[in-house]
């Protein structure tokens, strides 16, 4: 029996065929080629060109809603008292009193001595507020990246070093803390020799700061003794 025109030979089974290939030479896609990263407009700062960078200002929600409200409730008071007199009805008692004593009262008299001192240290604190940056707990990082700025909490970069310090043969507990110039690290060794074990404190813990990837790298500061005797 003959098999019809047109028609190929079917193969047989259990028959191995050869696939096509793609060329990946020609797409891009290949394990030699990796794809264009992605152009956003920023690229990243070479190594080392980060600089130092500022601290990140706070919004200071709370002291300048403090300042509103003051403010507010004040001058709400004395335009009430504006709207009164002008419709014919008497001062109020606290405003005439208020001002008979400053007309009255002399400029070396106590309580305008404590008046004039509250209103200037308030005036004193409020200019502190407005010329520092605040967010003292947030320690600015180096950037790598023209948009990006990042920060690191202080308690977080703590944390941070007191896990490799613990990886430290000898050390039995330690205890960091990072300020905004210096990181101490107090460390109790229960066995190995002191000398020895503050070195590789050192040498750990120096690396570590670095591994932060801090702007301004703190100071670090270490110390070492055994259980049971106060600093």
């Amino acid at each position: 029996m003959s098999e019809p025109r047109g028609t190929e030979p079917s193969e047989p089974e259990g028959t191995t065929q050869r696939l096509p290939v793609l060329d990946t030479s020609e797409t891009g896609t290949g394990p030699d080629r990796s794809a264009p990263p992605a152009d956003n407009g920023t690229p990243p700062l070479p190594d080392g060109e980060g600089g130092r960078e500022r601290r990140f200002w706070s919004a200071r929600r709370v002291p300048a809603g403090i300042v509103a409200l003051l403010l507010l409730g004040l001058a709400g008071l004395f335009l009430y008292d504006i709207a009164s007199v002008r419709a014919d009805r008497p001062v109020m008692s606290w405003r005439r009193e208020l001002a008979r004593q400053l007309a009255e009262r002399p400029l070396d008299d106590i309580w305008v001595l404590i008046g004039a001192g509250v209103a200037a240290a308030l005036g004193l604190w409020l200019l502190l507020l407005a010329a520092t940056p605040g967010l003292r707990n947030v320690l600015p990082m180096r950037r790598t990246h023209a948009d990006v700025r990042a920060g690191l909490d202080r308690d977080a970069a703590a944390t941070a070093l007191r896990d490799r310090a613990m990886e430290v043969a000898g050390v039995q507990s330690v205890r960091v803390r990072v300020r905004r110039r210096r990181a101490d690290a107090r460390a109790v060794s229960h066995f190995r020799e002191l000398d020895e074990v503050r070195t590789d404190l050192d040498a750990v813990l120096t690396d570590a700061v670095r591994g932060l990837g801090l702007s301004r790298p703190p100071a670090l500061s270490v110390r070492v003794r055994r259980p049971g005797r106060k600093e």
